[in-house]
């Protein structure tokens, strides 16, 4: 048997060292690896070790000390008990094998010879409907700033916000790494924990992904950066490529597009706000959204307080800093921004970078030719039409002539935003008045009631079938008519019977038409008829005809009369639906986009059917009666038959007309709003009109506008 044994066992033993020979002629790590193996296993031979070892000693002690697992002598659970030699050989194995691959990562990781592609940042170029160039935004040439020209407080402010120990760390934070590891384990994105260097390194040479793969590459790469350069050279290179929003990369663009002046003139006031625009500008510049400017103003007083306590602001010249240093709105740059553009250029950016998946960084680093629906000639006849109205206006003379605002849209059938009028000029109001949701849309909201009506039928009895509905149909068209329910009058949280009120308080009889009704804009019969379709219908109808769901009003009995907040845009949108026969497309204001000759997928433009073609057909001639006898009646156009409504408020505070031919819909609504209070004020005497409730401003607009329009070749 032993005769006969030791063939085989030369034979294993051969066949053994002959894979040991492979593992022991690797290199470089892989003795690491080969060494730690042996520990665990007691794979040891002359052939693993050097001549002047002895071997045997060494494989009598390495069996002594190897781990057996399961435990050999114990029972029970005792036996899947690790021991210390086990938990110890575990840690010695991991630690090695975890220092083996970083220190392989490490090696095997090269700084990028070439920068990433905002270096070369392009313009971004719209055009109009027609093909013809629009305009022209973007920072084409990126002004490079030397760390030596940035002033000291400046540069601290930027490390008190972000990095406080940037000169003491090796270019990671093991507590920040430790942190992203930990979000990410937990299911989130992996981001976070960065250091300057980290981020100077993601900027310049890596893409924005929050993965683990991309934050690993990241933080060997910041190692290998902090081991070749300075500190000085890291954060030169950092301020220089870093995003602060309104298309600026680098602390010099941003100091001319938020302060109109060169980086070397910023005090640390303006660097600590310029600083809090690294979390992300459009959480942080005031002039993106209401809520920026608090979060502004806070960040900005935490990153000056932060200066001192890392002992880079003394405390006096902290107490220098008392009020927050206002940006002036965009400057800067090279841009067509001027007049309705501006408002254009907004409304078409918002579009690309919502159904185009684009992030503002990446929008704004431009090589964009973004070809829109917008018509230039009604553009320019729309902006003409709002001012020749506006010209009525005279603040020095009429105090109710203040802060009157205006908003128009014109929407083909199709979707297409055409023209728009948003304000008095990008440059001077970036607030675009044809977007704004804060004004009801008033007796413009009928159409819709009237809409739900004719789909659905009315429901009079909780447990009666629903009656159907026609043009015909009567209602009680008197002053302070009583809206009824089921079982009796509605009564408010006041404990008021609700009624309906007419605009100057005229009766029309306790038996009207809803046609009628429609006609001459009486309130009460849409009032009751939105509680006998059932106002979940009504809601349900509005938006299925284009109106945003965050826009309608609380389903109480004033909501028939327009409670809703709509945008000239949605209002355009839906009296749109009903022109293309009961068709809804949402509005869209670009066709195609490209970069440098490739495509950027848009979402195909697909209508859906919202009402029926008779129904449709049914409001339009309502509303066309409005036009031809009823309300509207001074907004005829020679050699049209348009359709439309006007809009009034109980407490006259908006007033709306929005009418439309076979092929588009305009929407005008006028208000008066104090843009730093937010309030809505009464129209009562603008123009120096008392003499109907709300304004013929929005009618003017819309007839001058259609004129001009329907007169062009």
């Amino acid at each position: 048997m032993g005769k006969r044994g030791k063939p085989a066992e030369r034979g294993r033993r051969g066949a053994s060292g002959g894979s040991r020979g492979a593992v022991r002629a690797g290199r470089g790590p892989h003795r690491a690896l080969v060494a730690a193996w042996a520990l665990v296993t007691g794979w040891v031979t002359s052939r693993t070790l050097p001549s002047w070892v002895p071997a045997d000693r060494v494989q009598a002690f390495l069996r002594r000390v190897r781990p057996h697992y399961p435990r050999p002598g114990r029972t029970g659970y005792h036996r899947w008990i690790p021991s210390w030699r086990q938990v110890l050989g575990a840690v010695l194995v991991s630690t090695g094998l975890m220092t083996t691959g970083l220190a392989v990562a490490y090696w095997r990781t090269d700084i990028p010879a070439d920068l990433n592609s905002f270096a070369t940042q392009q313009d971004n170029i719209y055009y109009w409907a027609d093909g013809s160039k629009m305009a022209r935004t973007g920072w084409v040439s990126r002004q490079e700033m030397p760390l030596d020209k940035v002033p000291e407080d400046v540069r601290w402010a930027v490390l008190a916000a972000e990095n406080a120990s940037f000169y003491e760390d090796p270019g990671i934070s093991p507590s920040g790494i430790m942190r992203a590891v930990t979000r990410m384990a937990g299911g989130g994105e992996t981001q976070g924990g960065s250091t300057i260097t980290q981020q100077y390194v993601k900027n310049a040479y890596l893409s924005q992904d929050q993965t683990f793969s991309r934050k690993f590459t990241e933080m060997m790469l910041a190692l290998k950066v902090d081991n070749k350069f300075s500190k000085d050279e890291i954060l030169e290179g950092y301020l220089n490529t870093s995003w602060f929003g309104r298309g600026t990369y680098g602390i010099q663009r941003a100091s001319q597009a938020y302060y109109g002046k060169e980086a070397s003139q910023l005090n640390a006031s303006e660097g600590a706000f310029l600083a809090s625009l690294l979390k992300g500008a459009g959480l942080y510049d005031p002039e993106l959204g209401g809520g920026n400017r608090a979060r502004a103003e806070e960040r900005w007083k935490w990153t000056l307080d932060r200066m001192v306590e890392i002992g880079r602001l003394s405390p006096a010249e902290r107490a220098e800093f008392t009020e927050f240093p206002e940006p002036t709105q965009v400057t800067g740059g090279r841009t067509d921004l001027s007049g309705q553009q501006g408002y254009l250029v907004e409304v078409a950016k918002s579009y690309v970078t919502r159904n185009g998946k684009l992030s503002d960084a990446e929008f704004d680093l431009g090589g964009l030719q973004i070809y829109t629906t917008f018509d230039k000639k009604k553009t320019e006849a729309l902006d003409k039409s709002v001012r020749a109205a506006r010209a009525k206006l005279d603040p020095k003379e009429r105090k109710a002539d203040t802060y009157v605002r205006t908003g128009a849209t014109t929407i083909g059938t199709d979707g297409k935003i055409l023209a728009l009028y948003g304000g008095p000029g990008f440059l001077k109001q970036g607030f675009n008045e044809s977007n704004a949701v804060t004004v009801p849309a008033g007796s413009a909201f009928a159409p819709f009631v009237y809409a739900a009506a004719l789909t659905d039928g009315v429901l009079r009895d909780r447990d009666g079938p629903r009656l159907p509905v026609t043009p015909a149909s009567l209602y009680n068209g008197q002053h302070n008519a009583s809206v009824m329910t089921p079982e009796g009058p509605y009564w408010d949280r006041n404990g008021k019977i609700v009624k309906g009120k007419n605009d100057g308080g005229k009766s029309w009889g306790s038996s009207i038409s809803l046609d009628t009704a429609m006609v001459n804009s009486v309130n009460s019969p849409f009032l009751q008829l939105g509680m006998d379709v059932g106002l979940d219908r009504v809601r349900h109808h509005a938006q299925n005809a284009g109106l945003l769901p965050s826009s309608l009003g609380r389903q109480v009995p004033a909501f028939s009369l327009g409670n809703s907040t709509p945008s000239a845009i949605r209002m355009a949108t839906a009296y749109g639906t009903f022109a293309a026969g009961g068709m809804r497309t949402e509005p869209y204001s670009v066709v195609r986009v490209t970069r440098n000759g490739n495509g950027i997928p848009l979402p195909a433009v697909r209508p859906r059917r919202a009402f029926t073609a008779e129904v449709s057909r049914q409001v339009t001639e309502a509303l066309k009666g409005v036009v031809e006898r009823g309300t509207g009646v001074k907004a005829q156009v020679p050699g049209l038959r348009p359709a439309g409504k006007t809009g009034t408020t109980e407490d006259n505070k908006a007033a709306w007309f929005v009418g439309y031919t076979e092929r588009e819909a305009t929407a005008v609504v006028l208000y008066r709003m104090d843009l730093r209070k937010l309030d809505l004020l009464p129209l009562d005497g603008v123009a120096g009109s008392d003499t109907e409730p709300g304004s013929p401003l929005p009618v003017d607009i819309w007839r001058d506008y259609m004129t001009a329009v329907a007169a062009r070749p």
